[in-house]
């Protein structure tokens, strides 16, 4: 009768050392969708083995850059370090099976046997493996995995296919320091089995650990996990991901106001598509999502398409939302806010978030609509007020203030009729009238500009502007 297939387990296994890399990020994931896709689990281990980095607001990095994702784990995180006595155990059980030996080779005999090695063309090996420990001493010394001399370790990776190793060219690596603390290799083996982890899906950069992780796993007898490595991000100019290609930490691109939803969508087309679909829910993304379909070659990350999709879902989303947002970024960015904030971009952020690419350019947008009174008029704006212009202006704001119906369809229909009245065309006035109305900054259409102020402010700009002295 047929084992069944265990449920799947995926991972996510970031170092509190710093920002949560937009890397990680998609790692995460696809760890999450595959999880979802398949009904399994979707955890968080922190690998928080260097003492020094790894601080409590490191690890807080890590929470709200998932957090804010939209990628929190089904379970509360592991932590690596806390771990450190049970991944000795599992040395001692690999020297008591002989899959491991001590190693007691000073710095200079380390670095004459890597020449040697490398002279040689194989992978170092401790004269050490062979011998017996020296007696009567207690000589500091590393625990070595006993690797085959031999043969090959296959990785059949689920996105690059089999990949092999020669055994040969892999070395006996080290599981214990002398100071007794595991290495990386040993404790990402022990924890991943024992939380079960069914599916190790990470960036390609680890694919040469995978190797020497088997055969980890091989020693000890337990299932090898799944493996799929994933392809690089590297910038639009093809080259490996760096601070000149702009953002690369989560927290940089909500800076810089991108949505989360947005980021999901967008993350996922970088090394896995369905067909032709450059926009879907994340619901269709779970339904779609299968680790073997991810492409071998490294993504690109693409501004103007993440710019694309962003715009999209500030489209959907929820103008109560999209204030929250514009107000964060408002107080991020020193501006000299309003008291009446929240209702005037209620009713500004309707009518130009289609013009947005990110929260900080509808925050843009937004501003002219919470300038404090009198707003400042740049040069520009002011040498629009000329005699005959401040005379037009003031006859539009009587006829303006019979208008009761304040609404983009209504004023763009009486802003027509004054023209009519006046014998010109709205261009006549209509620079003049929107110099008045933004100070210069960007606006809408004069309709919705006049919407957005609402009736009382729109009326009072004008007539700031025009009691100022010529």
């Amino acid at each position: 009768m047929p084992v069944p297939e265990r449920p799947v387990v995926t991972r996510i296994a970031p170092s509190p050392t710093g920002s949560m890399h937009i890397g990680t990020a998609r790692t995460a994931l696809f760890n999450w969708l595959y999880a979802r896709h398949t009904g399994g689990t979707y955890l968080l281990r922190i690998e928080d083995t260097d003492r020094e980095r790894s601080t409590e607001a490191a690890v807080q990095v890590i929470h709200d850059g998932l957090a804010w994702l939209g990628l929190e784990p089904d379970a509360p995180p592991v932590f690596q370090f806390a771990q450190a006595d049970r991944h000795r155990q599992v040395v001692e059980d690999l020297l008591a099976a002989g899959r491991a030996y001590r190693c007691y080779m000073t710095v200079e005999e380390l670095a004459a046997a890597r020449e040697l090695a490398r002279a040689e063309g194989h992978a170092i090996r401790s004269p050490w493996r062979d011998r017996d420990p020296p007696q009567g001493a207690n000589l500091p010394h590393v625990i070595r995995f006993r690797g085959p001399m031999d043969g090959e370790t296959i990785v059949d990776d689920l996105v690059k296919g089999p990949v092999r190793f020669h055994n040969s060219e892999l070395d006996d690596l080290v599981l214990l320091r002398s100071d007794g603390a595991p290495t990386y290799n040993l404790a990402v083996v022990v924890d991943d089995h024992d939380m079960g982890i069914t599916h190790i899906i990470r960036g390609d950069d680890h694919l040469n650990n995978a190797a020497r992780q088997t055969l980890i796993y091989q020693a000890m007898g337990w299932e090898v996990p799944a493996f799929a490595h994933l392809p690089m991000i590297h910038g639009e100019d093809g080259a490996k991901l760096s601070k000149r290609h702009g953002a690369q930490a989560v927290g940089e691109f909500a800076d810089r106001g991108y949505l989360p939803e947005a980021m999901r969508n967008y993350l996922a087309r970088l090394g896995w598509g369905h067909g032709d679909d450059e926009l879907f829910t994340d619901a269709q993304a779970i339904a779609w999502f299968d680790v073997k379909d991810v492409v071998k070659a490294p993504a690109r990350l693409d501004w103007a398409k993440l710019g694309h999709v962003n715009n999209h879902y500030l489209r959907l989303a929820d103008d109560a939302r999209l204030t929250g947002l514009v107000i964060e970024a408002m107080k991020r960015r020193a501006a000299d806010l309003t008291s009446d904030l929240t209702p005037r971009l209620l009713a500004v952020i309707p009518l130009v978030k289609e013009g947005a690419k990110t929260i900080v350019e509808l925050d843009d947008l937004c501003r002219f609509a919470v300038a404090r009174r009198p707003i400042h008029l740049d040069g520009k704006s002011s040498s629009l007020l000329t005699s005959e212009s401040r005379a037009r202006l003031s006859r539009l704001s009587a006829y303006l203030a019979d208008e009761d119906d304040w609404t983009p369809e209504a004023l763009l229909s009486r802003l027509r009729s004054f023209a009519e009245t006046e014998g010109v065309g709205l261009g006549k006035f209509g620079a003049a009238l929107r110099a008045v109305l933004s100070g210069g900054l960007p606006a809408p259409d004069l309709a919705s500009a006049l919407t957005a102020l609402g009736k009382t402010e729109s009326l009072g700009r004008i007539e700031d502007a025009l009691s100022r002295p010529q």
